[in-house]
């Protein structure tokens, strides 16, 4: 049997490098992608001292054709595709009377245009290669309830919710299914920094802006990446295969459905 494929958008850090690790723990050969080469060969150079496979490419994902080529070469290289996992996203915290139209066209076009990059590529790769697959986004538990100081943030992830639910109608016929993870408040290089960022717009600390928002975790303690990882692990094998069009929240019980 050929080896399956992932590819990983935001794979040079945080919960991005987290799923490629335990997606290659997984048994996948793993595709990572990001803007920054050096973290990416960082998070390769770990999964292949643990007996894994993975492969480095530097891709935008705002831009389509970036995301096409990454996509192209991922199954030039690895000889298939069977999951992308269209994890990469920025988070500034803006309060709305200081958003800008350039702030909000570029998060757009990150987290929301990637994701349709993303979905287009991988929709396009799985047909030629003549099988289905599954496409995993990240949304947030900032994209199921508002939260102050992201209102272009949760627009995005709000959003993404949306695209989940309407491709996994779109791409069914074609065996694929889509689904959504949203994490809550994760100990990441971005989450602390939007905690630093709310502090500085609150003229507080950066513990203060932390407590903001894991205040009213359940468990009573931050999100692991790997806490996410193990989400996107189950969405990624065949346990899911008769789920889509959902987002599965993993914020230590932020919010409830």
């Amino acid at each position: 049997m050929t080896q399956k494929v992932a590819f990983i958008t935001g794979a040079g850090q945080g919960i991005g490098a987290a799923i490629a690790d335990r997606l290659s723990r997984d048994g996948f050969a793993v595709a990572l992608i990001g803007r920054t080469k050096s973290k990416l060969d960082d998070v390769a150079a770990t999964i292949t001292n643990h007996g894994g496979k993975a492969i480095a490419l530097v891709a935008d994902v705002a831009d389509r054709d970036q995301v096409f080529k990454a996509v192209d070469d991922t199954v030039a290289q690895l000889g298939d595709l069977n999951v992308i996992v269209n994890n990469a996203g920025v988070a500034p915290t803006t309060p709305i009377d200081d958003v800008t139209p350039e702030q909000l066209t570029n998060v757009t076009m990150i987290n929301t245009g990637g994701v349709v990059w993303g979905t287009q590529a991988a929709h396009a790769a799985m047909k030629r290669l003549g099988h289905g697959g599954k496409i995993i986004n990240a949304t947030s538990q900032a994209g199921e309830v508002g939260n102050p100081n992201l209102t272009v943030y949760g627009s995005t992830k709000f959003a993404i919710r949306g695209i989940t639910q309407t491709t996994a109608k779109e791409l069914a016929a074609d065996q694929i299914t889509v689904n959504a993870y949203a994490p809550g408040i994760v100990r990441t290089p971005m989450m602390m920094d939007i905690a630093h960022e709310v502090g500085q717009n609150a003229g507080k600390d950066d513990e203060w802006g932390l407590q903001t928002f894991t205040k009213d975790i359940t468990l009573n303690r931050l999100s692991e990446a790997e806490d996410v990882a193990n989400v996107v692990s189950f969405l990624a094998g065949t346990d899911s295969d008769y789920i889509t069009g959902q987002t599965i929240t993993v914020d230590g019980g932020m919010v409830f459905h």
